[in-house]
């Protein structure tokens, strides 16, 4: 159990190292860009081997897709609710947007940790990792460059990383003894709700950041995913 929180913390907890190196350091555009591109690599592998894979064992194929549009259904709206009410301009409301984004990756990943090692899920857990990491560091920037104090900064993200990180607890504690096919359902939830995620914000953000090497990027983080698939 302490292996599983552990896997969970450290893949939030990098929203907090993006912040401080944001925040103190600046992240250049094209270094965001490529690491934005890689995690979504790596996040097409974790979607379809940690939350596809699972709801297809247990579903039938119309059950899977019906599973799949909701969750890209779900994350639409919330989007677009963020987009509207909040916007993504602000730091803030980056924040925001990465919590939407956020909690059905680490609600899979706790799902996926039940009767699995670390190991056996580690290519979405470095998707998330990966992910993390340069959002809160680009978040981080645009505060600075506003005036807000390296404090206020890393608070604002350390609170994001701890929402994020009893998502993927609880998701862990209560799905734990879940019968398969409400399991398998939230697995494809989840999926769906993380593929809306990379078409609207992971890929559009990394071709705009740098769109040179997003391409390349996007397949390092494929092959990267494999082969932790590969290990575990």
């Amino acid at each position: 159990m302490i292996a599983v929180f552990a896997t969970i913390i450290i893949a939030s907890g990098a929203l907090v190292l993006g912040a401080i190196w944001g925040a103190v350091w600046g992240m250049s555009q094209r270094v965001e860009g490529f690491m934005i591109a890689l995690a979504g690599g790596a996040l097409i592998v974790g979607a379809m081997d940690q939350m596809v894979a699972p709801a297809m064992e247990h579903l039938p194929l119309w059950a899977v897709c019906a599973a799949l549009g909701v969750g890209a259904f779900t994350f639409w709206r919330a989007d677009r609710f963020v987009e509207k009410r909040v916007g993504q301009d602000s730091g803030e409301g980056l924040a925001l947007a990465v919590t939407v984004d956020g909690v059905p990756e680490n609600l899979a990943l706790g799902a996926a940790l039940i009767g699995s090692t670390p190991s056996e899920v580690s290519a979405l857990a470095a998707a998330i990792l990966l992910s993390n990491l340069p959002e809160s560091a680009g978040g981080a920037k645009i505060m600075a460059k506003r005036g807000q104090s390296t404090r206020r900064i890393i608070g604002l993200w350390a609170m994001v990383a701890l929402l994020l990180a009893a998502s993927g607890i609880g998701g862990h504690l209560i799905f734990e003894h879940m019968p398969h096919t409400p399991m398998a359902l939230i697995h494809g939830f989840a999926a769906g709700a993380v593929i809306s995620s990379l078409a609207t914000e992971v890929f559009p953000a990394a071709y705009r950041d740098n769109a040179h090497d997003a391409g390349i990027a996007v397949a390092l983080g494929v092959i990267l995913a494999l082969m932790l698939s590969g290990l575990g």
